[in-house]
C-alpha cells in the first residue's frame, strides 16, 4: 500500500510516499480500505512536533478515514465485509489515516451516511466528532438555550452551527464579514464581524446583558477570561485549544461558570448519531479542496496558511484512489 511517512517533525517537505506491507486485523479490529482522509489543525500540529512527546518517528499520521471493510479480525461481531464506514483513528495511538489500508478495533467505527461520498464522509469523524463532545457530552445543550461558537468558518465551527441548530439552541457566531451570509444559511441566527466588531459588547448587546448558556472556543488566546464577561448564570465555556498562558477567571467565578476542556475521544455511538443527523439533512459536510496522497504537503501548507484566504472556510479532503 502507500502511505505518507512523516520521517522527522517540521516542514511539509518531511512527508515522503512510500510503499508498505497492507496491515493485518488484531482481534476485534477490520482492515478498512482507506478511500478519503481529510487534514485538519491537529495534522499539521503533529506535523510540525508539537506533539513529539506523544509520538515515535517515523510515523502515519491523519485523523480522519471513509472506506470499506475489506477483511475482519477474529471476534468481529456488528460489522461485515463490504460494509462503508468512517471513523477517527485512535489518535497517538497506532497508524493514522495517511495511507491505503488501516486496522481499527470496531468499538470505534460507525457506519458511513448513505446519502453523502467519502469524500464527504471523511469531512465528519474528527470535526463532526468534536463538535459533538463539545455540545452533548460536555455542555449538554438544551432547547432554547443560547450558545456562541468563536470561529463559525472554521473545520470544527461549522458542525457546531449545524448540530447546536438540530439541538434547538440560538447560536451565535464569529466570523469574517465575506462568511456572514454562508453561516447564516448553514444555521446561525447571528453572526459577529470580529474584525470589526468587539464580540463581547456584540453579545451584550444582543442579549440585553443576559449572556450567552454557552461558550464554544475553537480560537484560544484571551477567549477563556473574557467568556465570562458574557455567560449567563450558571454558564458553560467548553474549549478544545491547548492553553499555553494564565488566565484570569474572575468574571467567569461571579457567573458560577463551567469550564470543559476537551481532547475529543473515539467512539461508534457518536458517529452513529452524526450519521443520523446527515441522513436526516441536519449536518451537511463542507468540503472546500481536494487533494491527492501525493499532495499531502500542499494540502498540509493550505490548511496552515488559510487565514490569508478569505474565501477559504470548510475541510480539505484527500482522495486516497
Amino acid at each position: 500500500m502507500k502511505a505518507a511517512i512523516l520521517k522527522e517533525f517540521g516542514p511539509v517537505e518531511n512527508f515522503e510516499i512510500v510503499e508498505m506491507p497492507v496491515p493485518k486485523p488484531g482481534f476485534r479490529e477490520v482492515l478498512v480500505r482507506v478511500l478519503a482522509t481529510s487534514v485538519n489543525p491537529l495534522d499539521y500540529q503533529v506535523r510540525r512536533g508539537d506533539y513529539k512527546n506523544e509520538l515515535d518517528l517515523p510515523v502515519i499520521t491523519g485523523h480522519d478515514i471513509s472506506g470499506e471493510i475489506v477483511e475482519l479480525g477474529a471476534g468481529v461481531e456488528n460489522f461485515k465485509i463490504g460494509d462503508e464506514v468512517y471513523y477517527t483513528p485512535e489518535i497517538f495511538k497506532g497508524q493514522g489515516s495517511y495511507a491505503q489500508y488501516h486496522c481499527a478495533h470496531e468499538s470505534i467505527i460507525g457506519r458511513k451516511p448513505k446519502n453523502i461520498s467519502h469524500l464527504e464522509a471523511a469531512t465528519l469523524p474528527l470535526a463532526a466528532g468534536t463538535a459533538w463532545e463539545m455540545l452533548v457530552t460536555r455542555a449538554q445543550l438544551k432547547i432554547n438555550q443560547s450558545i456562541l461558537i468563536h470561529g463559525g468558518a472554521g473545520g470544527v465551527g461549522i458542525p457546531t452551527i449545524q448540530i447546536a441548530k438540530a439541538m434547538g439552541g440560538t447560536v451565535f457566531t464569529t466570523a469574517r464579514k465575506v462568511h456572514h451570509k454562508f453561516l447564516i444559511e448553514l444555521g446561525a441566527d447571528y453572526v459577529i464581524d470580529y474584525e470589526n466588531e468587539n464580540y463581547i459588547h456584540a453579545i451584550q448587546q444582543l442579549t440585553g446583558n443576559k449572556g450567552v448558556d454557552v461558550i464554544i472556543d475553537t480560537i484560544g488566546g484571551n477567549t477563556l477570561a473574557d467568556s465570562g464577561k458574557i455567560l449567563s448564570q450558571m454558564g458553560q465555556v467548553v474549549t478544545l485549544v491547548d492553553i499555553e498562558k494564565p488566565q484570569n477567571l474572575i468574571d467567569a467565578w461571579g457567573k458560577n461558570a463551567t469550564y470543559h476542556f476537551v481532547f475529543t475521544r473515539q467512539n461508534r455511538n457518536k458517529l452513529d448519531e452524526l450519521t443520523r443527523l446527515v441522513e436526516n439533512k441536519k449536518l451537511k459536510p463542507i468540503l472546500n479542496k481536494v487533494f491527492s496522497l501525493s499532495e499531502i504537503g500542499k494540502a498540509h501548507r493550505l490548511l496552515e496558511t488559510k487565514a490569508g484566504d478569505e474565501n477559504f472556510y470548510g475541510k480539505i479532503g484527500i482522495d486516497m484512489e
